[in-house]
C-alpha cells in the first residue's frame, strides 16, 4: 500500500491484489464482536525513529491516531526480571556485576547507539564483533541467547549491521494506532481508494511471467490474465521464486538460497492481568527450556478496556519453516505452550501451569492477582496428579478452569 501511495501521487492507476478478504497483510488483526480494537495477529509496533512509516501517517493525514505509550520490555537473571528497554536499563542490569564487563557492555551500547558507519560493520558478523568489542562473557550471556532464539541455527551468520540497525532505531517509547493496525490499514486502504487505487481482495496469484508483447502478465485463480506495464511482488523471496519460474537463472537462484525463519505465535485472552508489575515483552532465552521464546501482554501496552477488559497474550517463537508447529492447530498448538499431561518438565512446570503463569522462571514465582491464591491449591492438585501419572489433567482441562480462549497465526 506504501508504494500504491507513490504510485498513484506518480500519476499511475496501480491495482493491489489480495489473497485474503483483508488488507495489512502481516500487520492485520483480528477482532472479537466485544472488542473496540482489533489484535494484531503477530505483535506489533512502531519505534519513535520510524522516520519513514511516521512520515507517511503524516501524509496521509492520520498523525493524530498514532499512540506512543511507554511499555516495559525485561530480561531474567536468577528467577527475577528486570527491565531492559533503555541504555539506563541495561547498565542496571545485574547479570553482568558492576566491573569490566558491564563497562565493556556500557560502551558498546554506546558506539551503537551513535554511530552512523554501518558499512564498516556490515564487513563483519554479530558473534566476531561482538567477542571482538564486548567481549566473550558479555556476548554469550547478553547477545548469543537472543540471536539464537531469533535465527536458530543461523545466529552465528547474522550481519553485525543488522544488530546496528536494532539498536540504532530502538526507543523506549512504542507506537499503536487507535483501532488497532487493522483500523489502520483499513484507513490507509480507504485514502488510497478514494485517490482511484482499485483493491482486488479474495484474489490470489499463480503465475507471474513476462509478456511477449510487452509488459508483465498476472494469473489470478480466480479471474482470466491481467498484463500491466510492471510488477511488484511483496510476498517473500521464496514465494516469488514459485510465483516467477521465469525469472532471470542467477537471481532465481539467489532467491531460492536465501535461508529464513518463521514465526508462530498464540494469542490469548485471559480474564486476569499476568504481570502485575505491568512488564509488556518478556525475553526469554532458549536455555530456560520453555517451548517459546517471548511472552509479550498486549494489554500492559494499551488498555484492556479496547478489549472488553479482556488481558490479551502474546507466546512467540521463532523456528525453521519445516518445524512441526506450522502444521498445528491451534489447541494443539496452545497444549505444546500450556503443558499438560507429560508435557511439563518438571513439578514446578505443572504448577506454573495449573496457575496459568507462563511467565515464570524456573525458580521464581510471582502472583498475579489475589485470585490466584485461590487457585493454588488447584495447582498443588494438578501438579500432585501429574507426578503420579494421572490420565486425567490435559490442556482442555487448564483452559475450562482458566476460561482461556485462543487463536493461532
Amino acid at each position: 500500500m506504501a508504494a500504491a501511495w507513490d504510485f498513484v501521487r506518480a500519476g499511475h492507476t496501480p491495482t493491489i491484489y489480495e489473497s485474503t478478504n483483508f488488507v495489512g497483510g502481516l500487520a492485520s488483526g483480528f477482532k472479537a464482536p466485544h472488542w473496540d480494537w482489533s489484535v494484531e495477529k503477530f505483535y506489533h509496533h512502531w519505534f519513535q525513529s520510524d522516520a519513514h512509516m511516521l512520515g507517511l501517517i503524516n501524509e496521509l493525514g492520520l498523525n493524530e491516531k498514532v499512540l506512543f505509550p511507554r511499555p516495559y520490555t525485561v530480561l531474567n537473571h536468577n528467577g527475577k526480571w528486570y527491565p531492559f528497554d533503555s541504555i539506563l536499563n541495561a547498565l542496571r542490569y545485574p547479570g553482568l556485576g558492576w566491573g569490566l564487563n558491564k563497562l565493556r557492555f556500557g560502551l558498546v551500547g554506546l558506539y551503537l547507539r551513535t554511530t552512523n558507519n554501518w558499512r564498516a560493520l556490515e564487513q563483519h558478523t554479530v558473534e566476531t564483533w561482538m567477542r571482538k568489542w564486548a567481549g566473550d562473557r558479555v556476548y554469550e550471556q547478553m547477545w548469543q541467547p537472543l540471536l539464537i532464539g531469533k535465527f536458530g541455527p543461523f545466529y552465528k551468520d547474522v550481519n553485525m549491521a543488522w544488530m546496528w540497525a536494532r539498536l540504532k532505531a530502538r526507543t523506549t517509547r512504542l507506537g499503536t494506532y487507535q483501532g488497532g493496525f487493522q483500523q489502520f490499514s483499513d484507513d490507509f486502504a480507504e485514502k488510497l481508494r478514494g485517490m482511484g487505487v482499485t483493491f482486488a481482495l479474495e484474489t490470489p496469484i499463480s503465475k507471474i511471467h513476462p509478456d511477449p508483447a510487452g509488459g508483465v502478465t498476472i494469473h489470478p485463480t480466480n479471474q482470466a490474465p491481467v498484463t500491466f506495464d510492471q510488477v511488484l511482488v511483496t510476498t517473500s523471496p521464496g514465494q516469488l521464486a514459485q510465483l516467477a519460474p521465469a525469472l532471470p537463472p542467477t537471481y532465481l537462484a539467489g532467491l531460492q538460497a536465501l535461508k529464513h525463519m518463521g514465526a508462530v505465535v498464540l494469542v490469548l485472552s485471559l480474564k486476569h492481568q499476568l504481570s502485575e508489575q505491568g512488564y509488556y515483552w518478556f525475553n526469554i532465552p532458549k536455555n530456560l527450556g520453555y517451548p517459546f521464546l517471548a511472552v509479550v501482554e498486549h494489554t500492559n501496552f494499551v488498555s484492556p478496556a479496547h478489549f472488553g477488559g479482556e488481558h490479551i497474550l502474546y507466546c512467540g517463537d521463532y523456528l525453521p519453516i519445516d518445524h512441526p508447529y506450522f502444521s498445528l492447530s491451534k489447541e494443539e498448538l496452545l497444549a505444546q505452550f500450556l503443558p499438560g499431561k507429560k508435557a511439563a518438565g518438571s513439578a514446578v512446570f505443572a504448577l506454573v501451569a495449573a496457575l496459568g503463569l507462563w511467565l515464570v522462571a524456573k525458580r521464581h514465582l510471582f502472583l498475579v492477582d489475589i485470585f490466584w491464591i485461590g487457585l493454588l491449591s488447584i495447582g498443588v492438585a494438578f501438579a500432585v496428579a501429574y507426578l503420579l501419572g494421572s490420565d486425567d489433567t490435559e490442556a482442555a482441562w487448564l483452559l475450562e478452569e482458566l476460561d482461556i480462549t485462543g487463536e493461532s497465526v
